[in-house]
């Protein structure tokens, strides 16, 4: 298995950082997907358990000048690595004004992810500061483990309000709850509640709009029969979608949200080359 890339682009350098920088505030360890087209972050958790699941595609070429990957066949021409995106997230750090940047897959006592960053110097020599991020090698027979989820048979679908005014009115909200219940119909309207027994708070987002589904990506029962004034809702983890609202970098052109009634709540953050989806399972 062999891989290598560089930046060079110091633009496409920063959006991949902001990127990497997502993804450390959403998962402590996740699989990294190289293909020939596309890298991939993968958190896998079992939703049905409780746990938080994460897509994130990124398109290669809109951020890398080169890039090669040889995976572990000719058919399978890909790799699966495991890897702390803090520590990623902490090399690219250092390379905000770098000339160029190459990432290698290396062997250094164990396997490695090694970030090589090439800094201006006021002499003729550059200045190399290089990391070596240990990763773990996934094989082959466990990738379908990591495969891209479903969409599920959503019951409403509709777009996000400003991230930074949903979390404004997040944080504020955790402090009285340790849950949130995110609620939604198909006239463009969403509201998120807390529920105590001291305090009931709810605020209301209006004429968001709802996204034009294919009709084969939704279920026969699913939206087309709905009544537009009918509420779909689900209660989650608050800190969990604080976690996501705080943590996102990636500065997305659309943000939409689709709700399994009493299930799971499915986030999608698009950017023109960039898909984050973000799982959070309901509480019972």
């Amino acid at each position: 298995m062999r891989f290598r890339a560089k930046i060079v682009d110091i633009g496409c350098l920063n959006h991949f950082t902001r990127v990497v920088n997502t993804i450390s505030k959403l998962a402590k360890t996740c699989m990294l997907r190289l293909t020939v087209d596309k890298i991939y972050f993968i958190l896998s958790d079992k939703v049905g358990n409780g746990g938080v699941s994460m897509w994130c595609e990124l398109s290669q070429g809109n951020v890398f000048d080169e890039f090669q990957v040889e995976g572990v066949a000719v058919a399978d021409n890909e790799i699966y690595l495991e890897l702390t995106p803090e520590n990623f997230s902490r090399a690219l750090k250092t390379a905000q004004n770098a000339k160029a940047v190459k990432i290698k897959l290396t062997n250094k006592h164990c396997p490695c992810l090694t970030v090589a960053i090439e800094l201006p110097s006021l002499s003729s020599s550059s200045r190399i500061v290089t990391h070596d991020i240990p990763v773990g090698v996934i094989p082959r027979k466990l990738w379908n483990d990591f495969r891209e989820p479903r969409v599920p048979d959503f019951d409403v679908s509709i777009y996000l309000p400003v991230l930074k005014t949903m979390k404004s009115v997040v944080e504020r909200m955790k402090n009285l709850s340790n849950s949130i219940v995110i609620e939604a119909n198909l006239n463009g309207e969403m509201n998120l509640k807390i529920e105590t027994d001291l305090v009931c708070v709810t605020t209301h987002f209006k004429e968001l709009g709802n996204p034009p589904w294919v009709s084969e990506n939704v279920s026969q029962n699913s939206t087309q029969e709905r009544d537009p004034e009918n509420m779909a809702e689900a209660r989650i983890d608050i800190k969990r979608l604080l976690q996501l609202l705080a943590g996102q970098q990636v500065n997305p052109t659309k943000t939409l949200c689709n709700i399994v009634s009493k299930r799971i709540v499915h986030f999608v953050l698009l950017h023109e080359d960039v898909t984050l989806q973000y799982f959070i399972p309901a509480l019972a």
